[in-house]
Parts: C-alpha cells; structure tokens; sequence
C-alpha cells in the first residue's frame, strides 16, 4: 500500500526506516556449551559404586532405553555393579488405588532412616496412559520428607505397558541401586493387579496396604495377592475409622487361616496404621524385621533370592524371543496379511497366530 507521505508534495518530509529488531537467540550462547559428555561403563560404575546419585539416575535412565546401543552398555553396567549388590532389605508395597502408598512410603521411609540409618532408595512405579502412553511421573510431589531427606534416593518410572504395573527394568535398577550403597529398597507398583506376583519376585517382603469401610473386605481383593503378601496393613485408622479398621483387620486375619501356610512358614500379620499421622510405623517396621530374621534363620530368605533370579532368567529369555518375533521383517508383513484375513473371517485368530508361529520356527531352522 502506498504511502501519502512519500507523494512528491510531501517532499520535504523525512522517514527513517526505524531500528533493525535483534534476534531472539543470543548470540554469545554456545549451543553445545551445556552438553554433557558421555560416561563409560567404567565411569558409570565407578560413579554408582562411590555413591554418586547423578550417575545412578544416568544408569536407570539406560537401563530403561530401548535402545539397543544403550541397552547393551547397561548390562556392561550391572554385570559389573553385581559384586556389590545383594546387600539390602527390598520391601515390594501394593494396594488398591487411593490406599496412601506414597503417603506411607513417606512416613516409612523417614521413620526407618531414623531410627536404622542408612540409606532408602524409592522405585516408584508410574502408571502409563493406553493412548498416549505417557506418564505423570508425580511420585515425588506425594513424598515431601523423602524427597529432600539426603539420604534417600526416589525414582520414578513408567510402566511402559508392562505386565503387573511394575517396570521390566526395575529388578536391574535394583541392582544398581545396591551397589550405590542403598540398605533399604521400596518397590511401589501402582495398584493391586493378578500379575503383582512380577513385583512379589523382586523384593524380600511384600507388604499389601488395604482400607477399611470400602465394602465386603474379603471380596474386595482377589485371593491370589493375598496369598502372596508377607504382611497386610490397613491404613488410615485414625478418627472415627479406627474401630471399622479393627473390624477389617479381623476379618483379614480369619480370612488367612483359610489359606495354606506359606513356603517361608510365616503367618503373615495384619495391622493397622495412619499413614497421615505418622500413627503405627514402629510397629510395621518391627514385623519387617521380624520377618526378615524368621527367613534368615530357617534358610528362607537366600532361597527366595535364588529362585528369583532363575525367575528373571527365564523372564528375559521370554522377552527376548517376543520382541525378535516382532521385529522379524517376513513376520511383521505376514502379519499384516494375516489381520485382514482375520478381520475379513477367512481364518480364525488362532490359526493365524499358529501359521505366524510356524513360518518364524521355519525361518530358524533354515538359519534364516
């Protein structure tokens, strides 16, 4: 568009052209001033093993990438971490959502550090959406005393679609964590689920936390997670719930009776505590370290780490052989022509999977 002022009338008239805007970048910042160089598995392991945190978020931070570069740097990592591990009491914590676990984690955590010293490493697991597949990852915003206690370490990590809502990679965060000079280990999985039996074989004690007044207490969990619990508690008793959580804890100690007495010959306890106001802690911690001694003693304890480990031999292998049959280039397009004569009822999903299953066999066989 034109300008009036720029008419030949208008002569005597000066414009200036204004000041030319600078950029929105500085020009002195460096772009690569604040990248960080990257650790060797030996710096890695000599920075776990001094009881550097920063490292030890770097390792968990590998041990949880895809990537097949990073993954094979984190098994140099934790084979080499393994000699210093071992060495912990790892407690697995479940509950149906809005139990207070992260509350009572906190109030755990601080009393244990307390009174025991040492050192408390927190493996929370967050869960992760279906349809973004992201994760809050807000665990530390429900733990203030153990978030800024210096001896504590939390880490929060996602499910990443994982069975039972604990992370694959948590057991080998275990380790690393171990051979950082963290005691006392918690596992928190996000919710009671029929494959918790995932976190169960990961920790030395499984402690279920329950409510009271939220219906029929002995149909409101499934039998099979409390088969699996070393110790059952019933949080918030306090107020006017204390006498609803007596009640509820008498019914789940006669529910026990009825199932068979666990392979460690311990009767698992049921207590009652108040996350909130810090009310009944000791007395948790007394039966964890009750247990603990009772499994030493008759042989328990080194038993169950063992047949831990074969567990997760046999779990990776697991893995492995799904995530090579899915990547497999001749399956993922055999695949593809499989699901449209599945959807189109040329074949049922049952034979379709078995001819899937039965060309990758072909394609080993022939070295392929």
């Amino acid at each position: 568009m034109e300008h009036p002022e720029n008419n030949a009338e208008f002569a005597g008239l000066q414009v200036n052209g204004g000041v030319e805007q600078p950029s929105i970048i500085n020009p002195y910042l460096k772009r690569n001033r604040f990248k960080r160089r990257e650790l060797t598995a030996a710096e890695m392991v000599e920075g776990i093993v001094k009881g550097d945190v920063t490292v030890l978020s770097q390792a968990v931070t590998l041990v949880e990438s895809v990537n097949p570069d990073h993954q094979a740097k984190a098994q140099e990592v934790i084979n080499k971490c393994l000699p210093y591990s071992g060495n912990s009491i790892r407690v697995g914590i479940s509950g149906v959502p809005g139990a207070g676990k992260s509350t009572s984690i906190d109030e755990f955590g601080i009393h244990v550090l307390k009174e025991k010293g040492g050192k408390l490493a927190v493996l929370a697991i967050d869960p992760s959406s279906e349809r973004s597949k992201g994760s809050i990852l807000g665990d530390k915003t429900r733990m203030e005393k153990l978030s800024i206690h210096p001896d504590s370490f939390i880490r929060p990590s996602p499910t990443a679609g994982s069975l039972g809502g604990v992370a694959r990679k948590t057991r080998e965060s275990i380790i690393l964590c171990e051979a950082a000079g963290f005691d006392k280990i918690f596992v928190e999985t996000v919710g009671v689920g029929q494959s918790e039996t995932a976190c169960h074989s990961m920790v030395d004690f499984f402690l279920l936390i329950q409510l009271a007044g939220t219906g029929d207490e002995l149909q409101g969990i499934k039998r099979g997670i409390m088969e699996i619990s070393d110790g059952i508690v019933i949080n918030k008793c306090d107020g006017e719930n204390v006498d609803k959580c007596h009640l509820a804890a008498t019914n789940f100690r006669n529910a026990l009776h009825f199932f068979p007495m666990p392979e460690s010959g311990w009767l698992p306890k049921v207590l009652c505590y108040s996350g909130f106001y810090g009310l009944g802690i000791k007395e948790i911690w007394d039966m964890i370290y009750e247990y603990i001694d009772f499994v030493k003693d008759n042989g328990y304890f080194d038993y169950r780490r063992n047949e831990q480990a074969k567990y997760w031999m046999y779990e990776s292998i697991n893995e492995h052989l799904r995530l090579n049959f899915y990547n497999d280039a001749l399956i993922q397009k055999r695949m593809q022509e499989a699901e449209k004569e599945v959807l189109a009822g040329q074949q049922t999903s049952f034979v379709a999977a078995q001819n899937l299953l039965d060309l990758y066999f072909e394609q080993l066989k022939n070295g392929k």
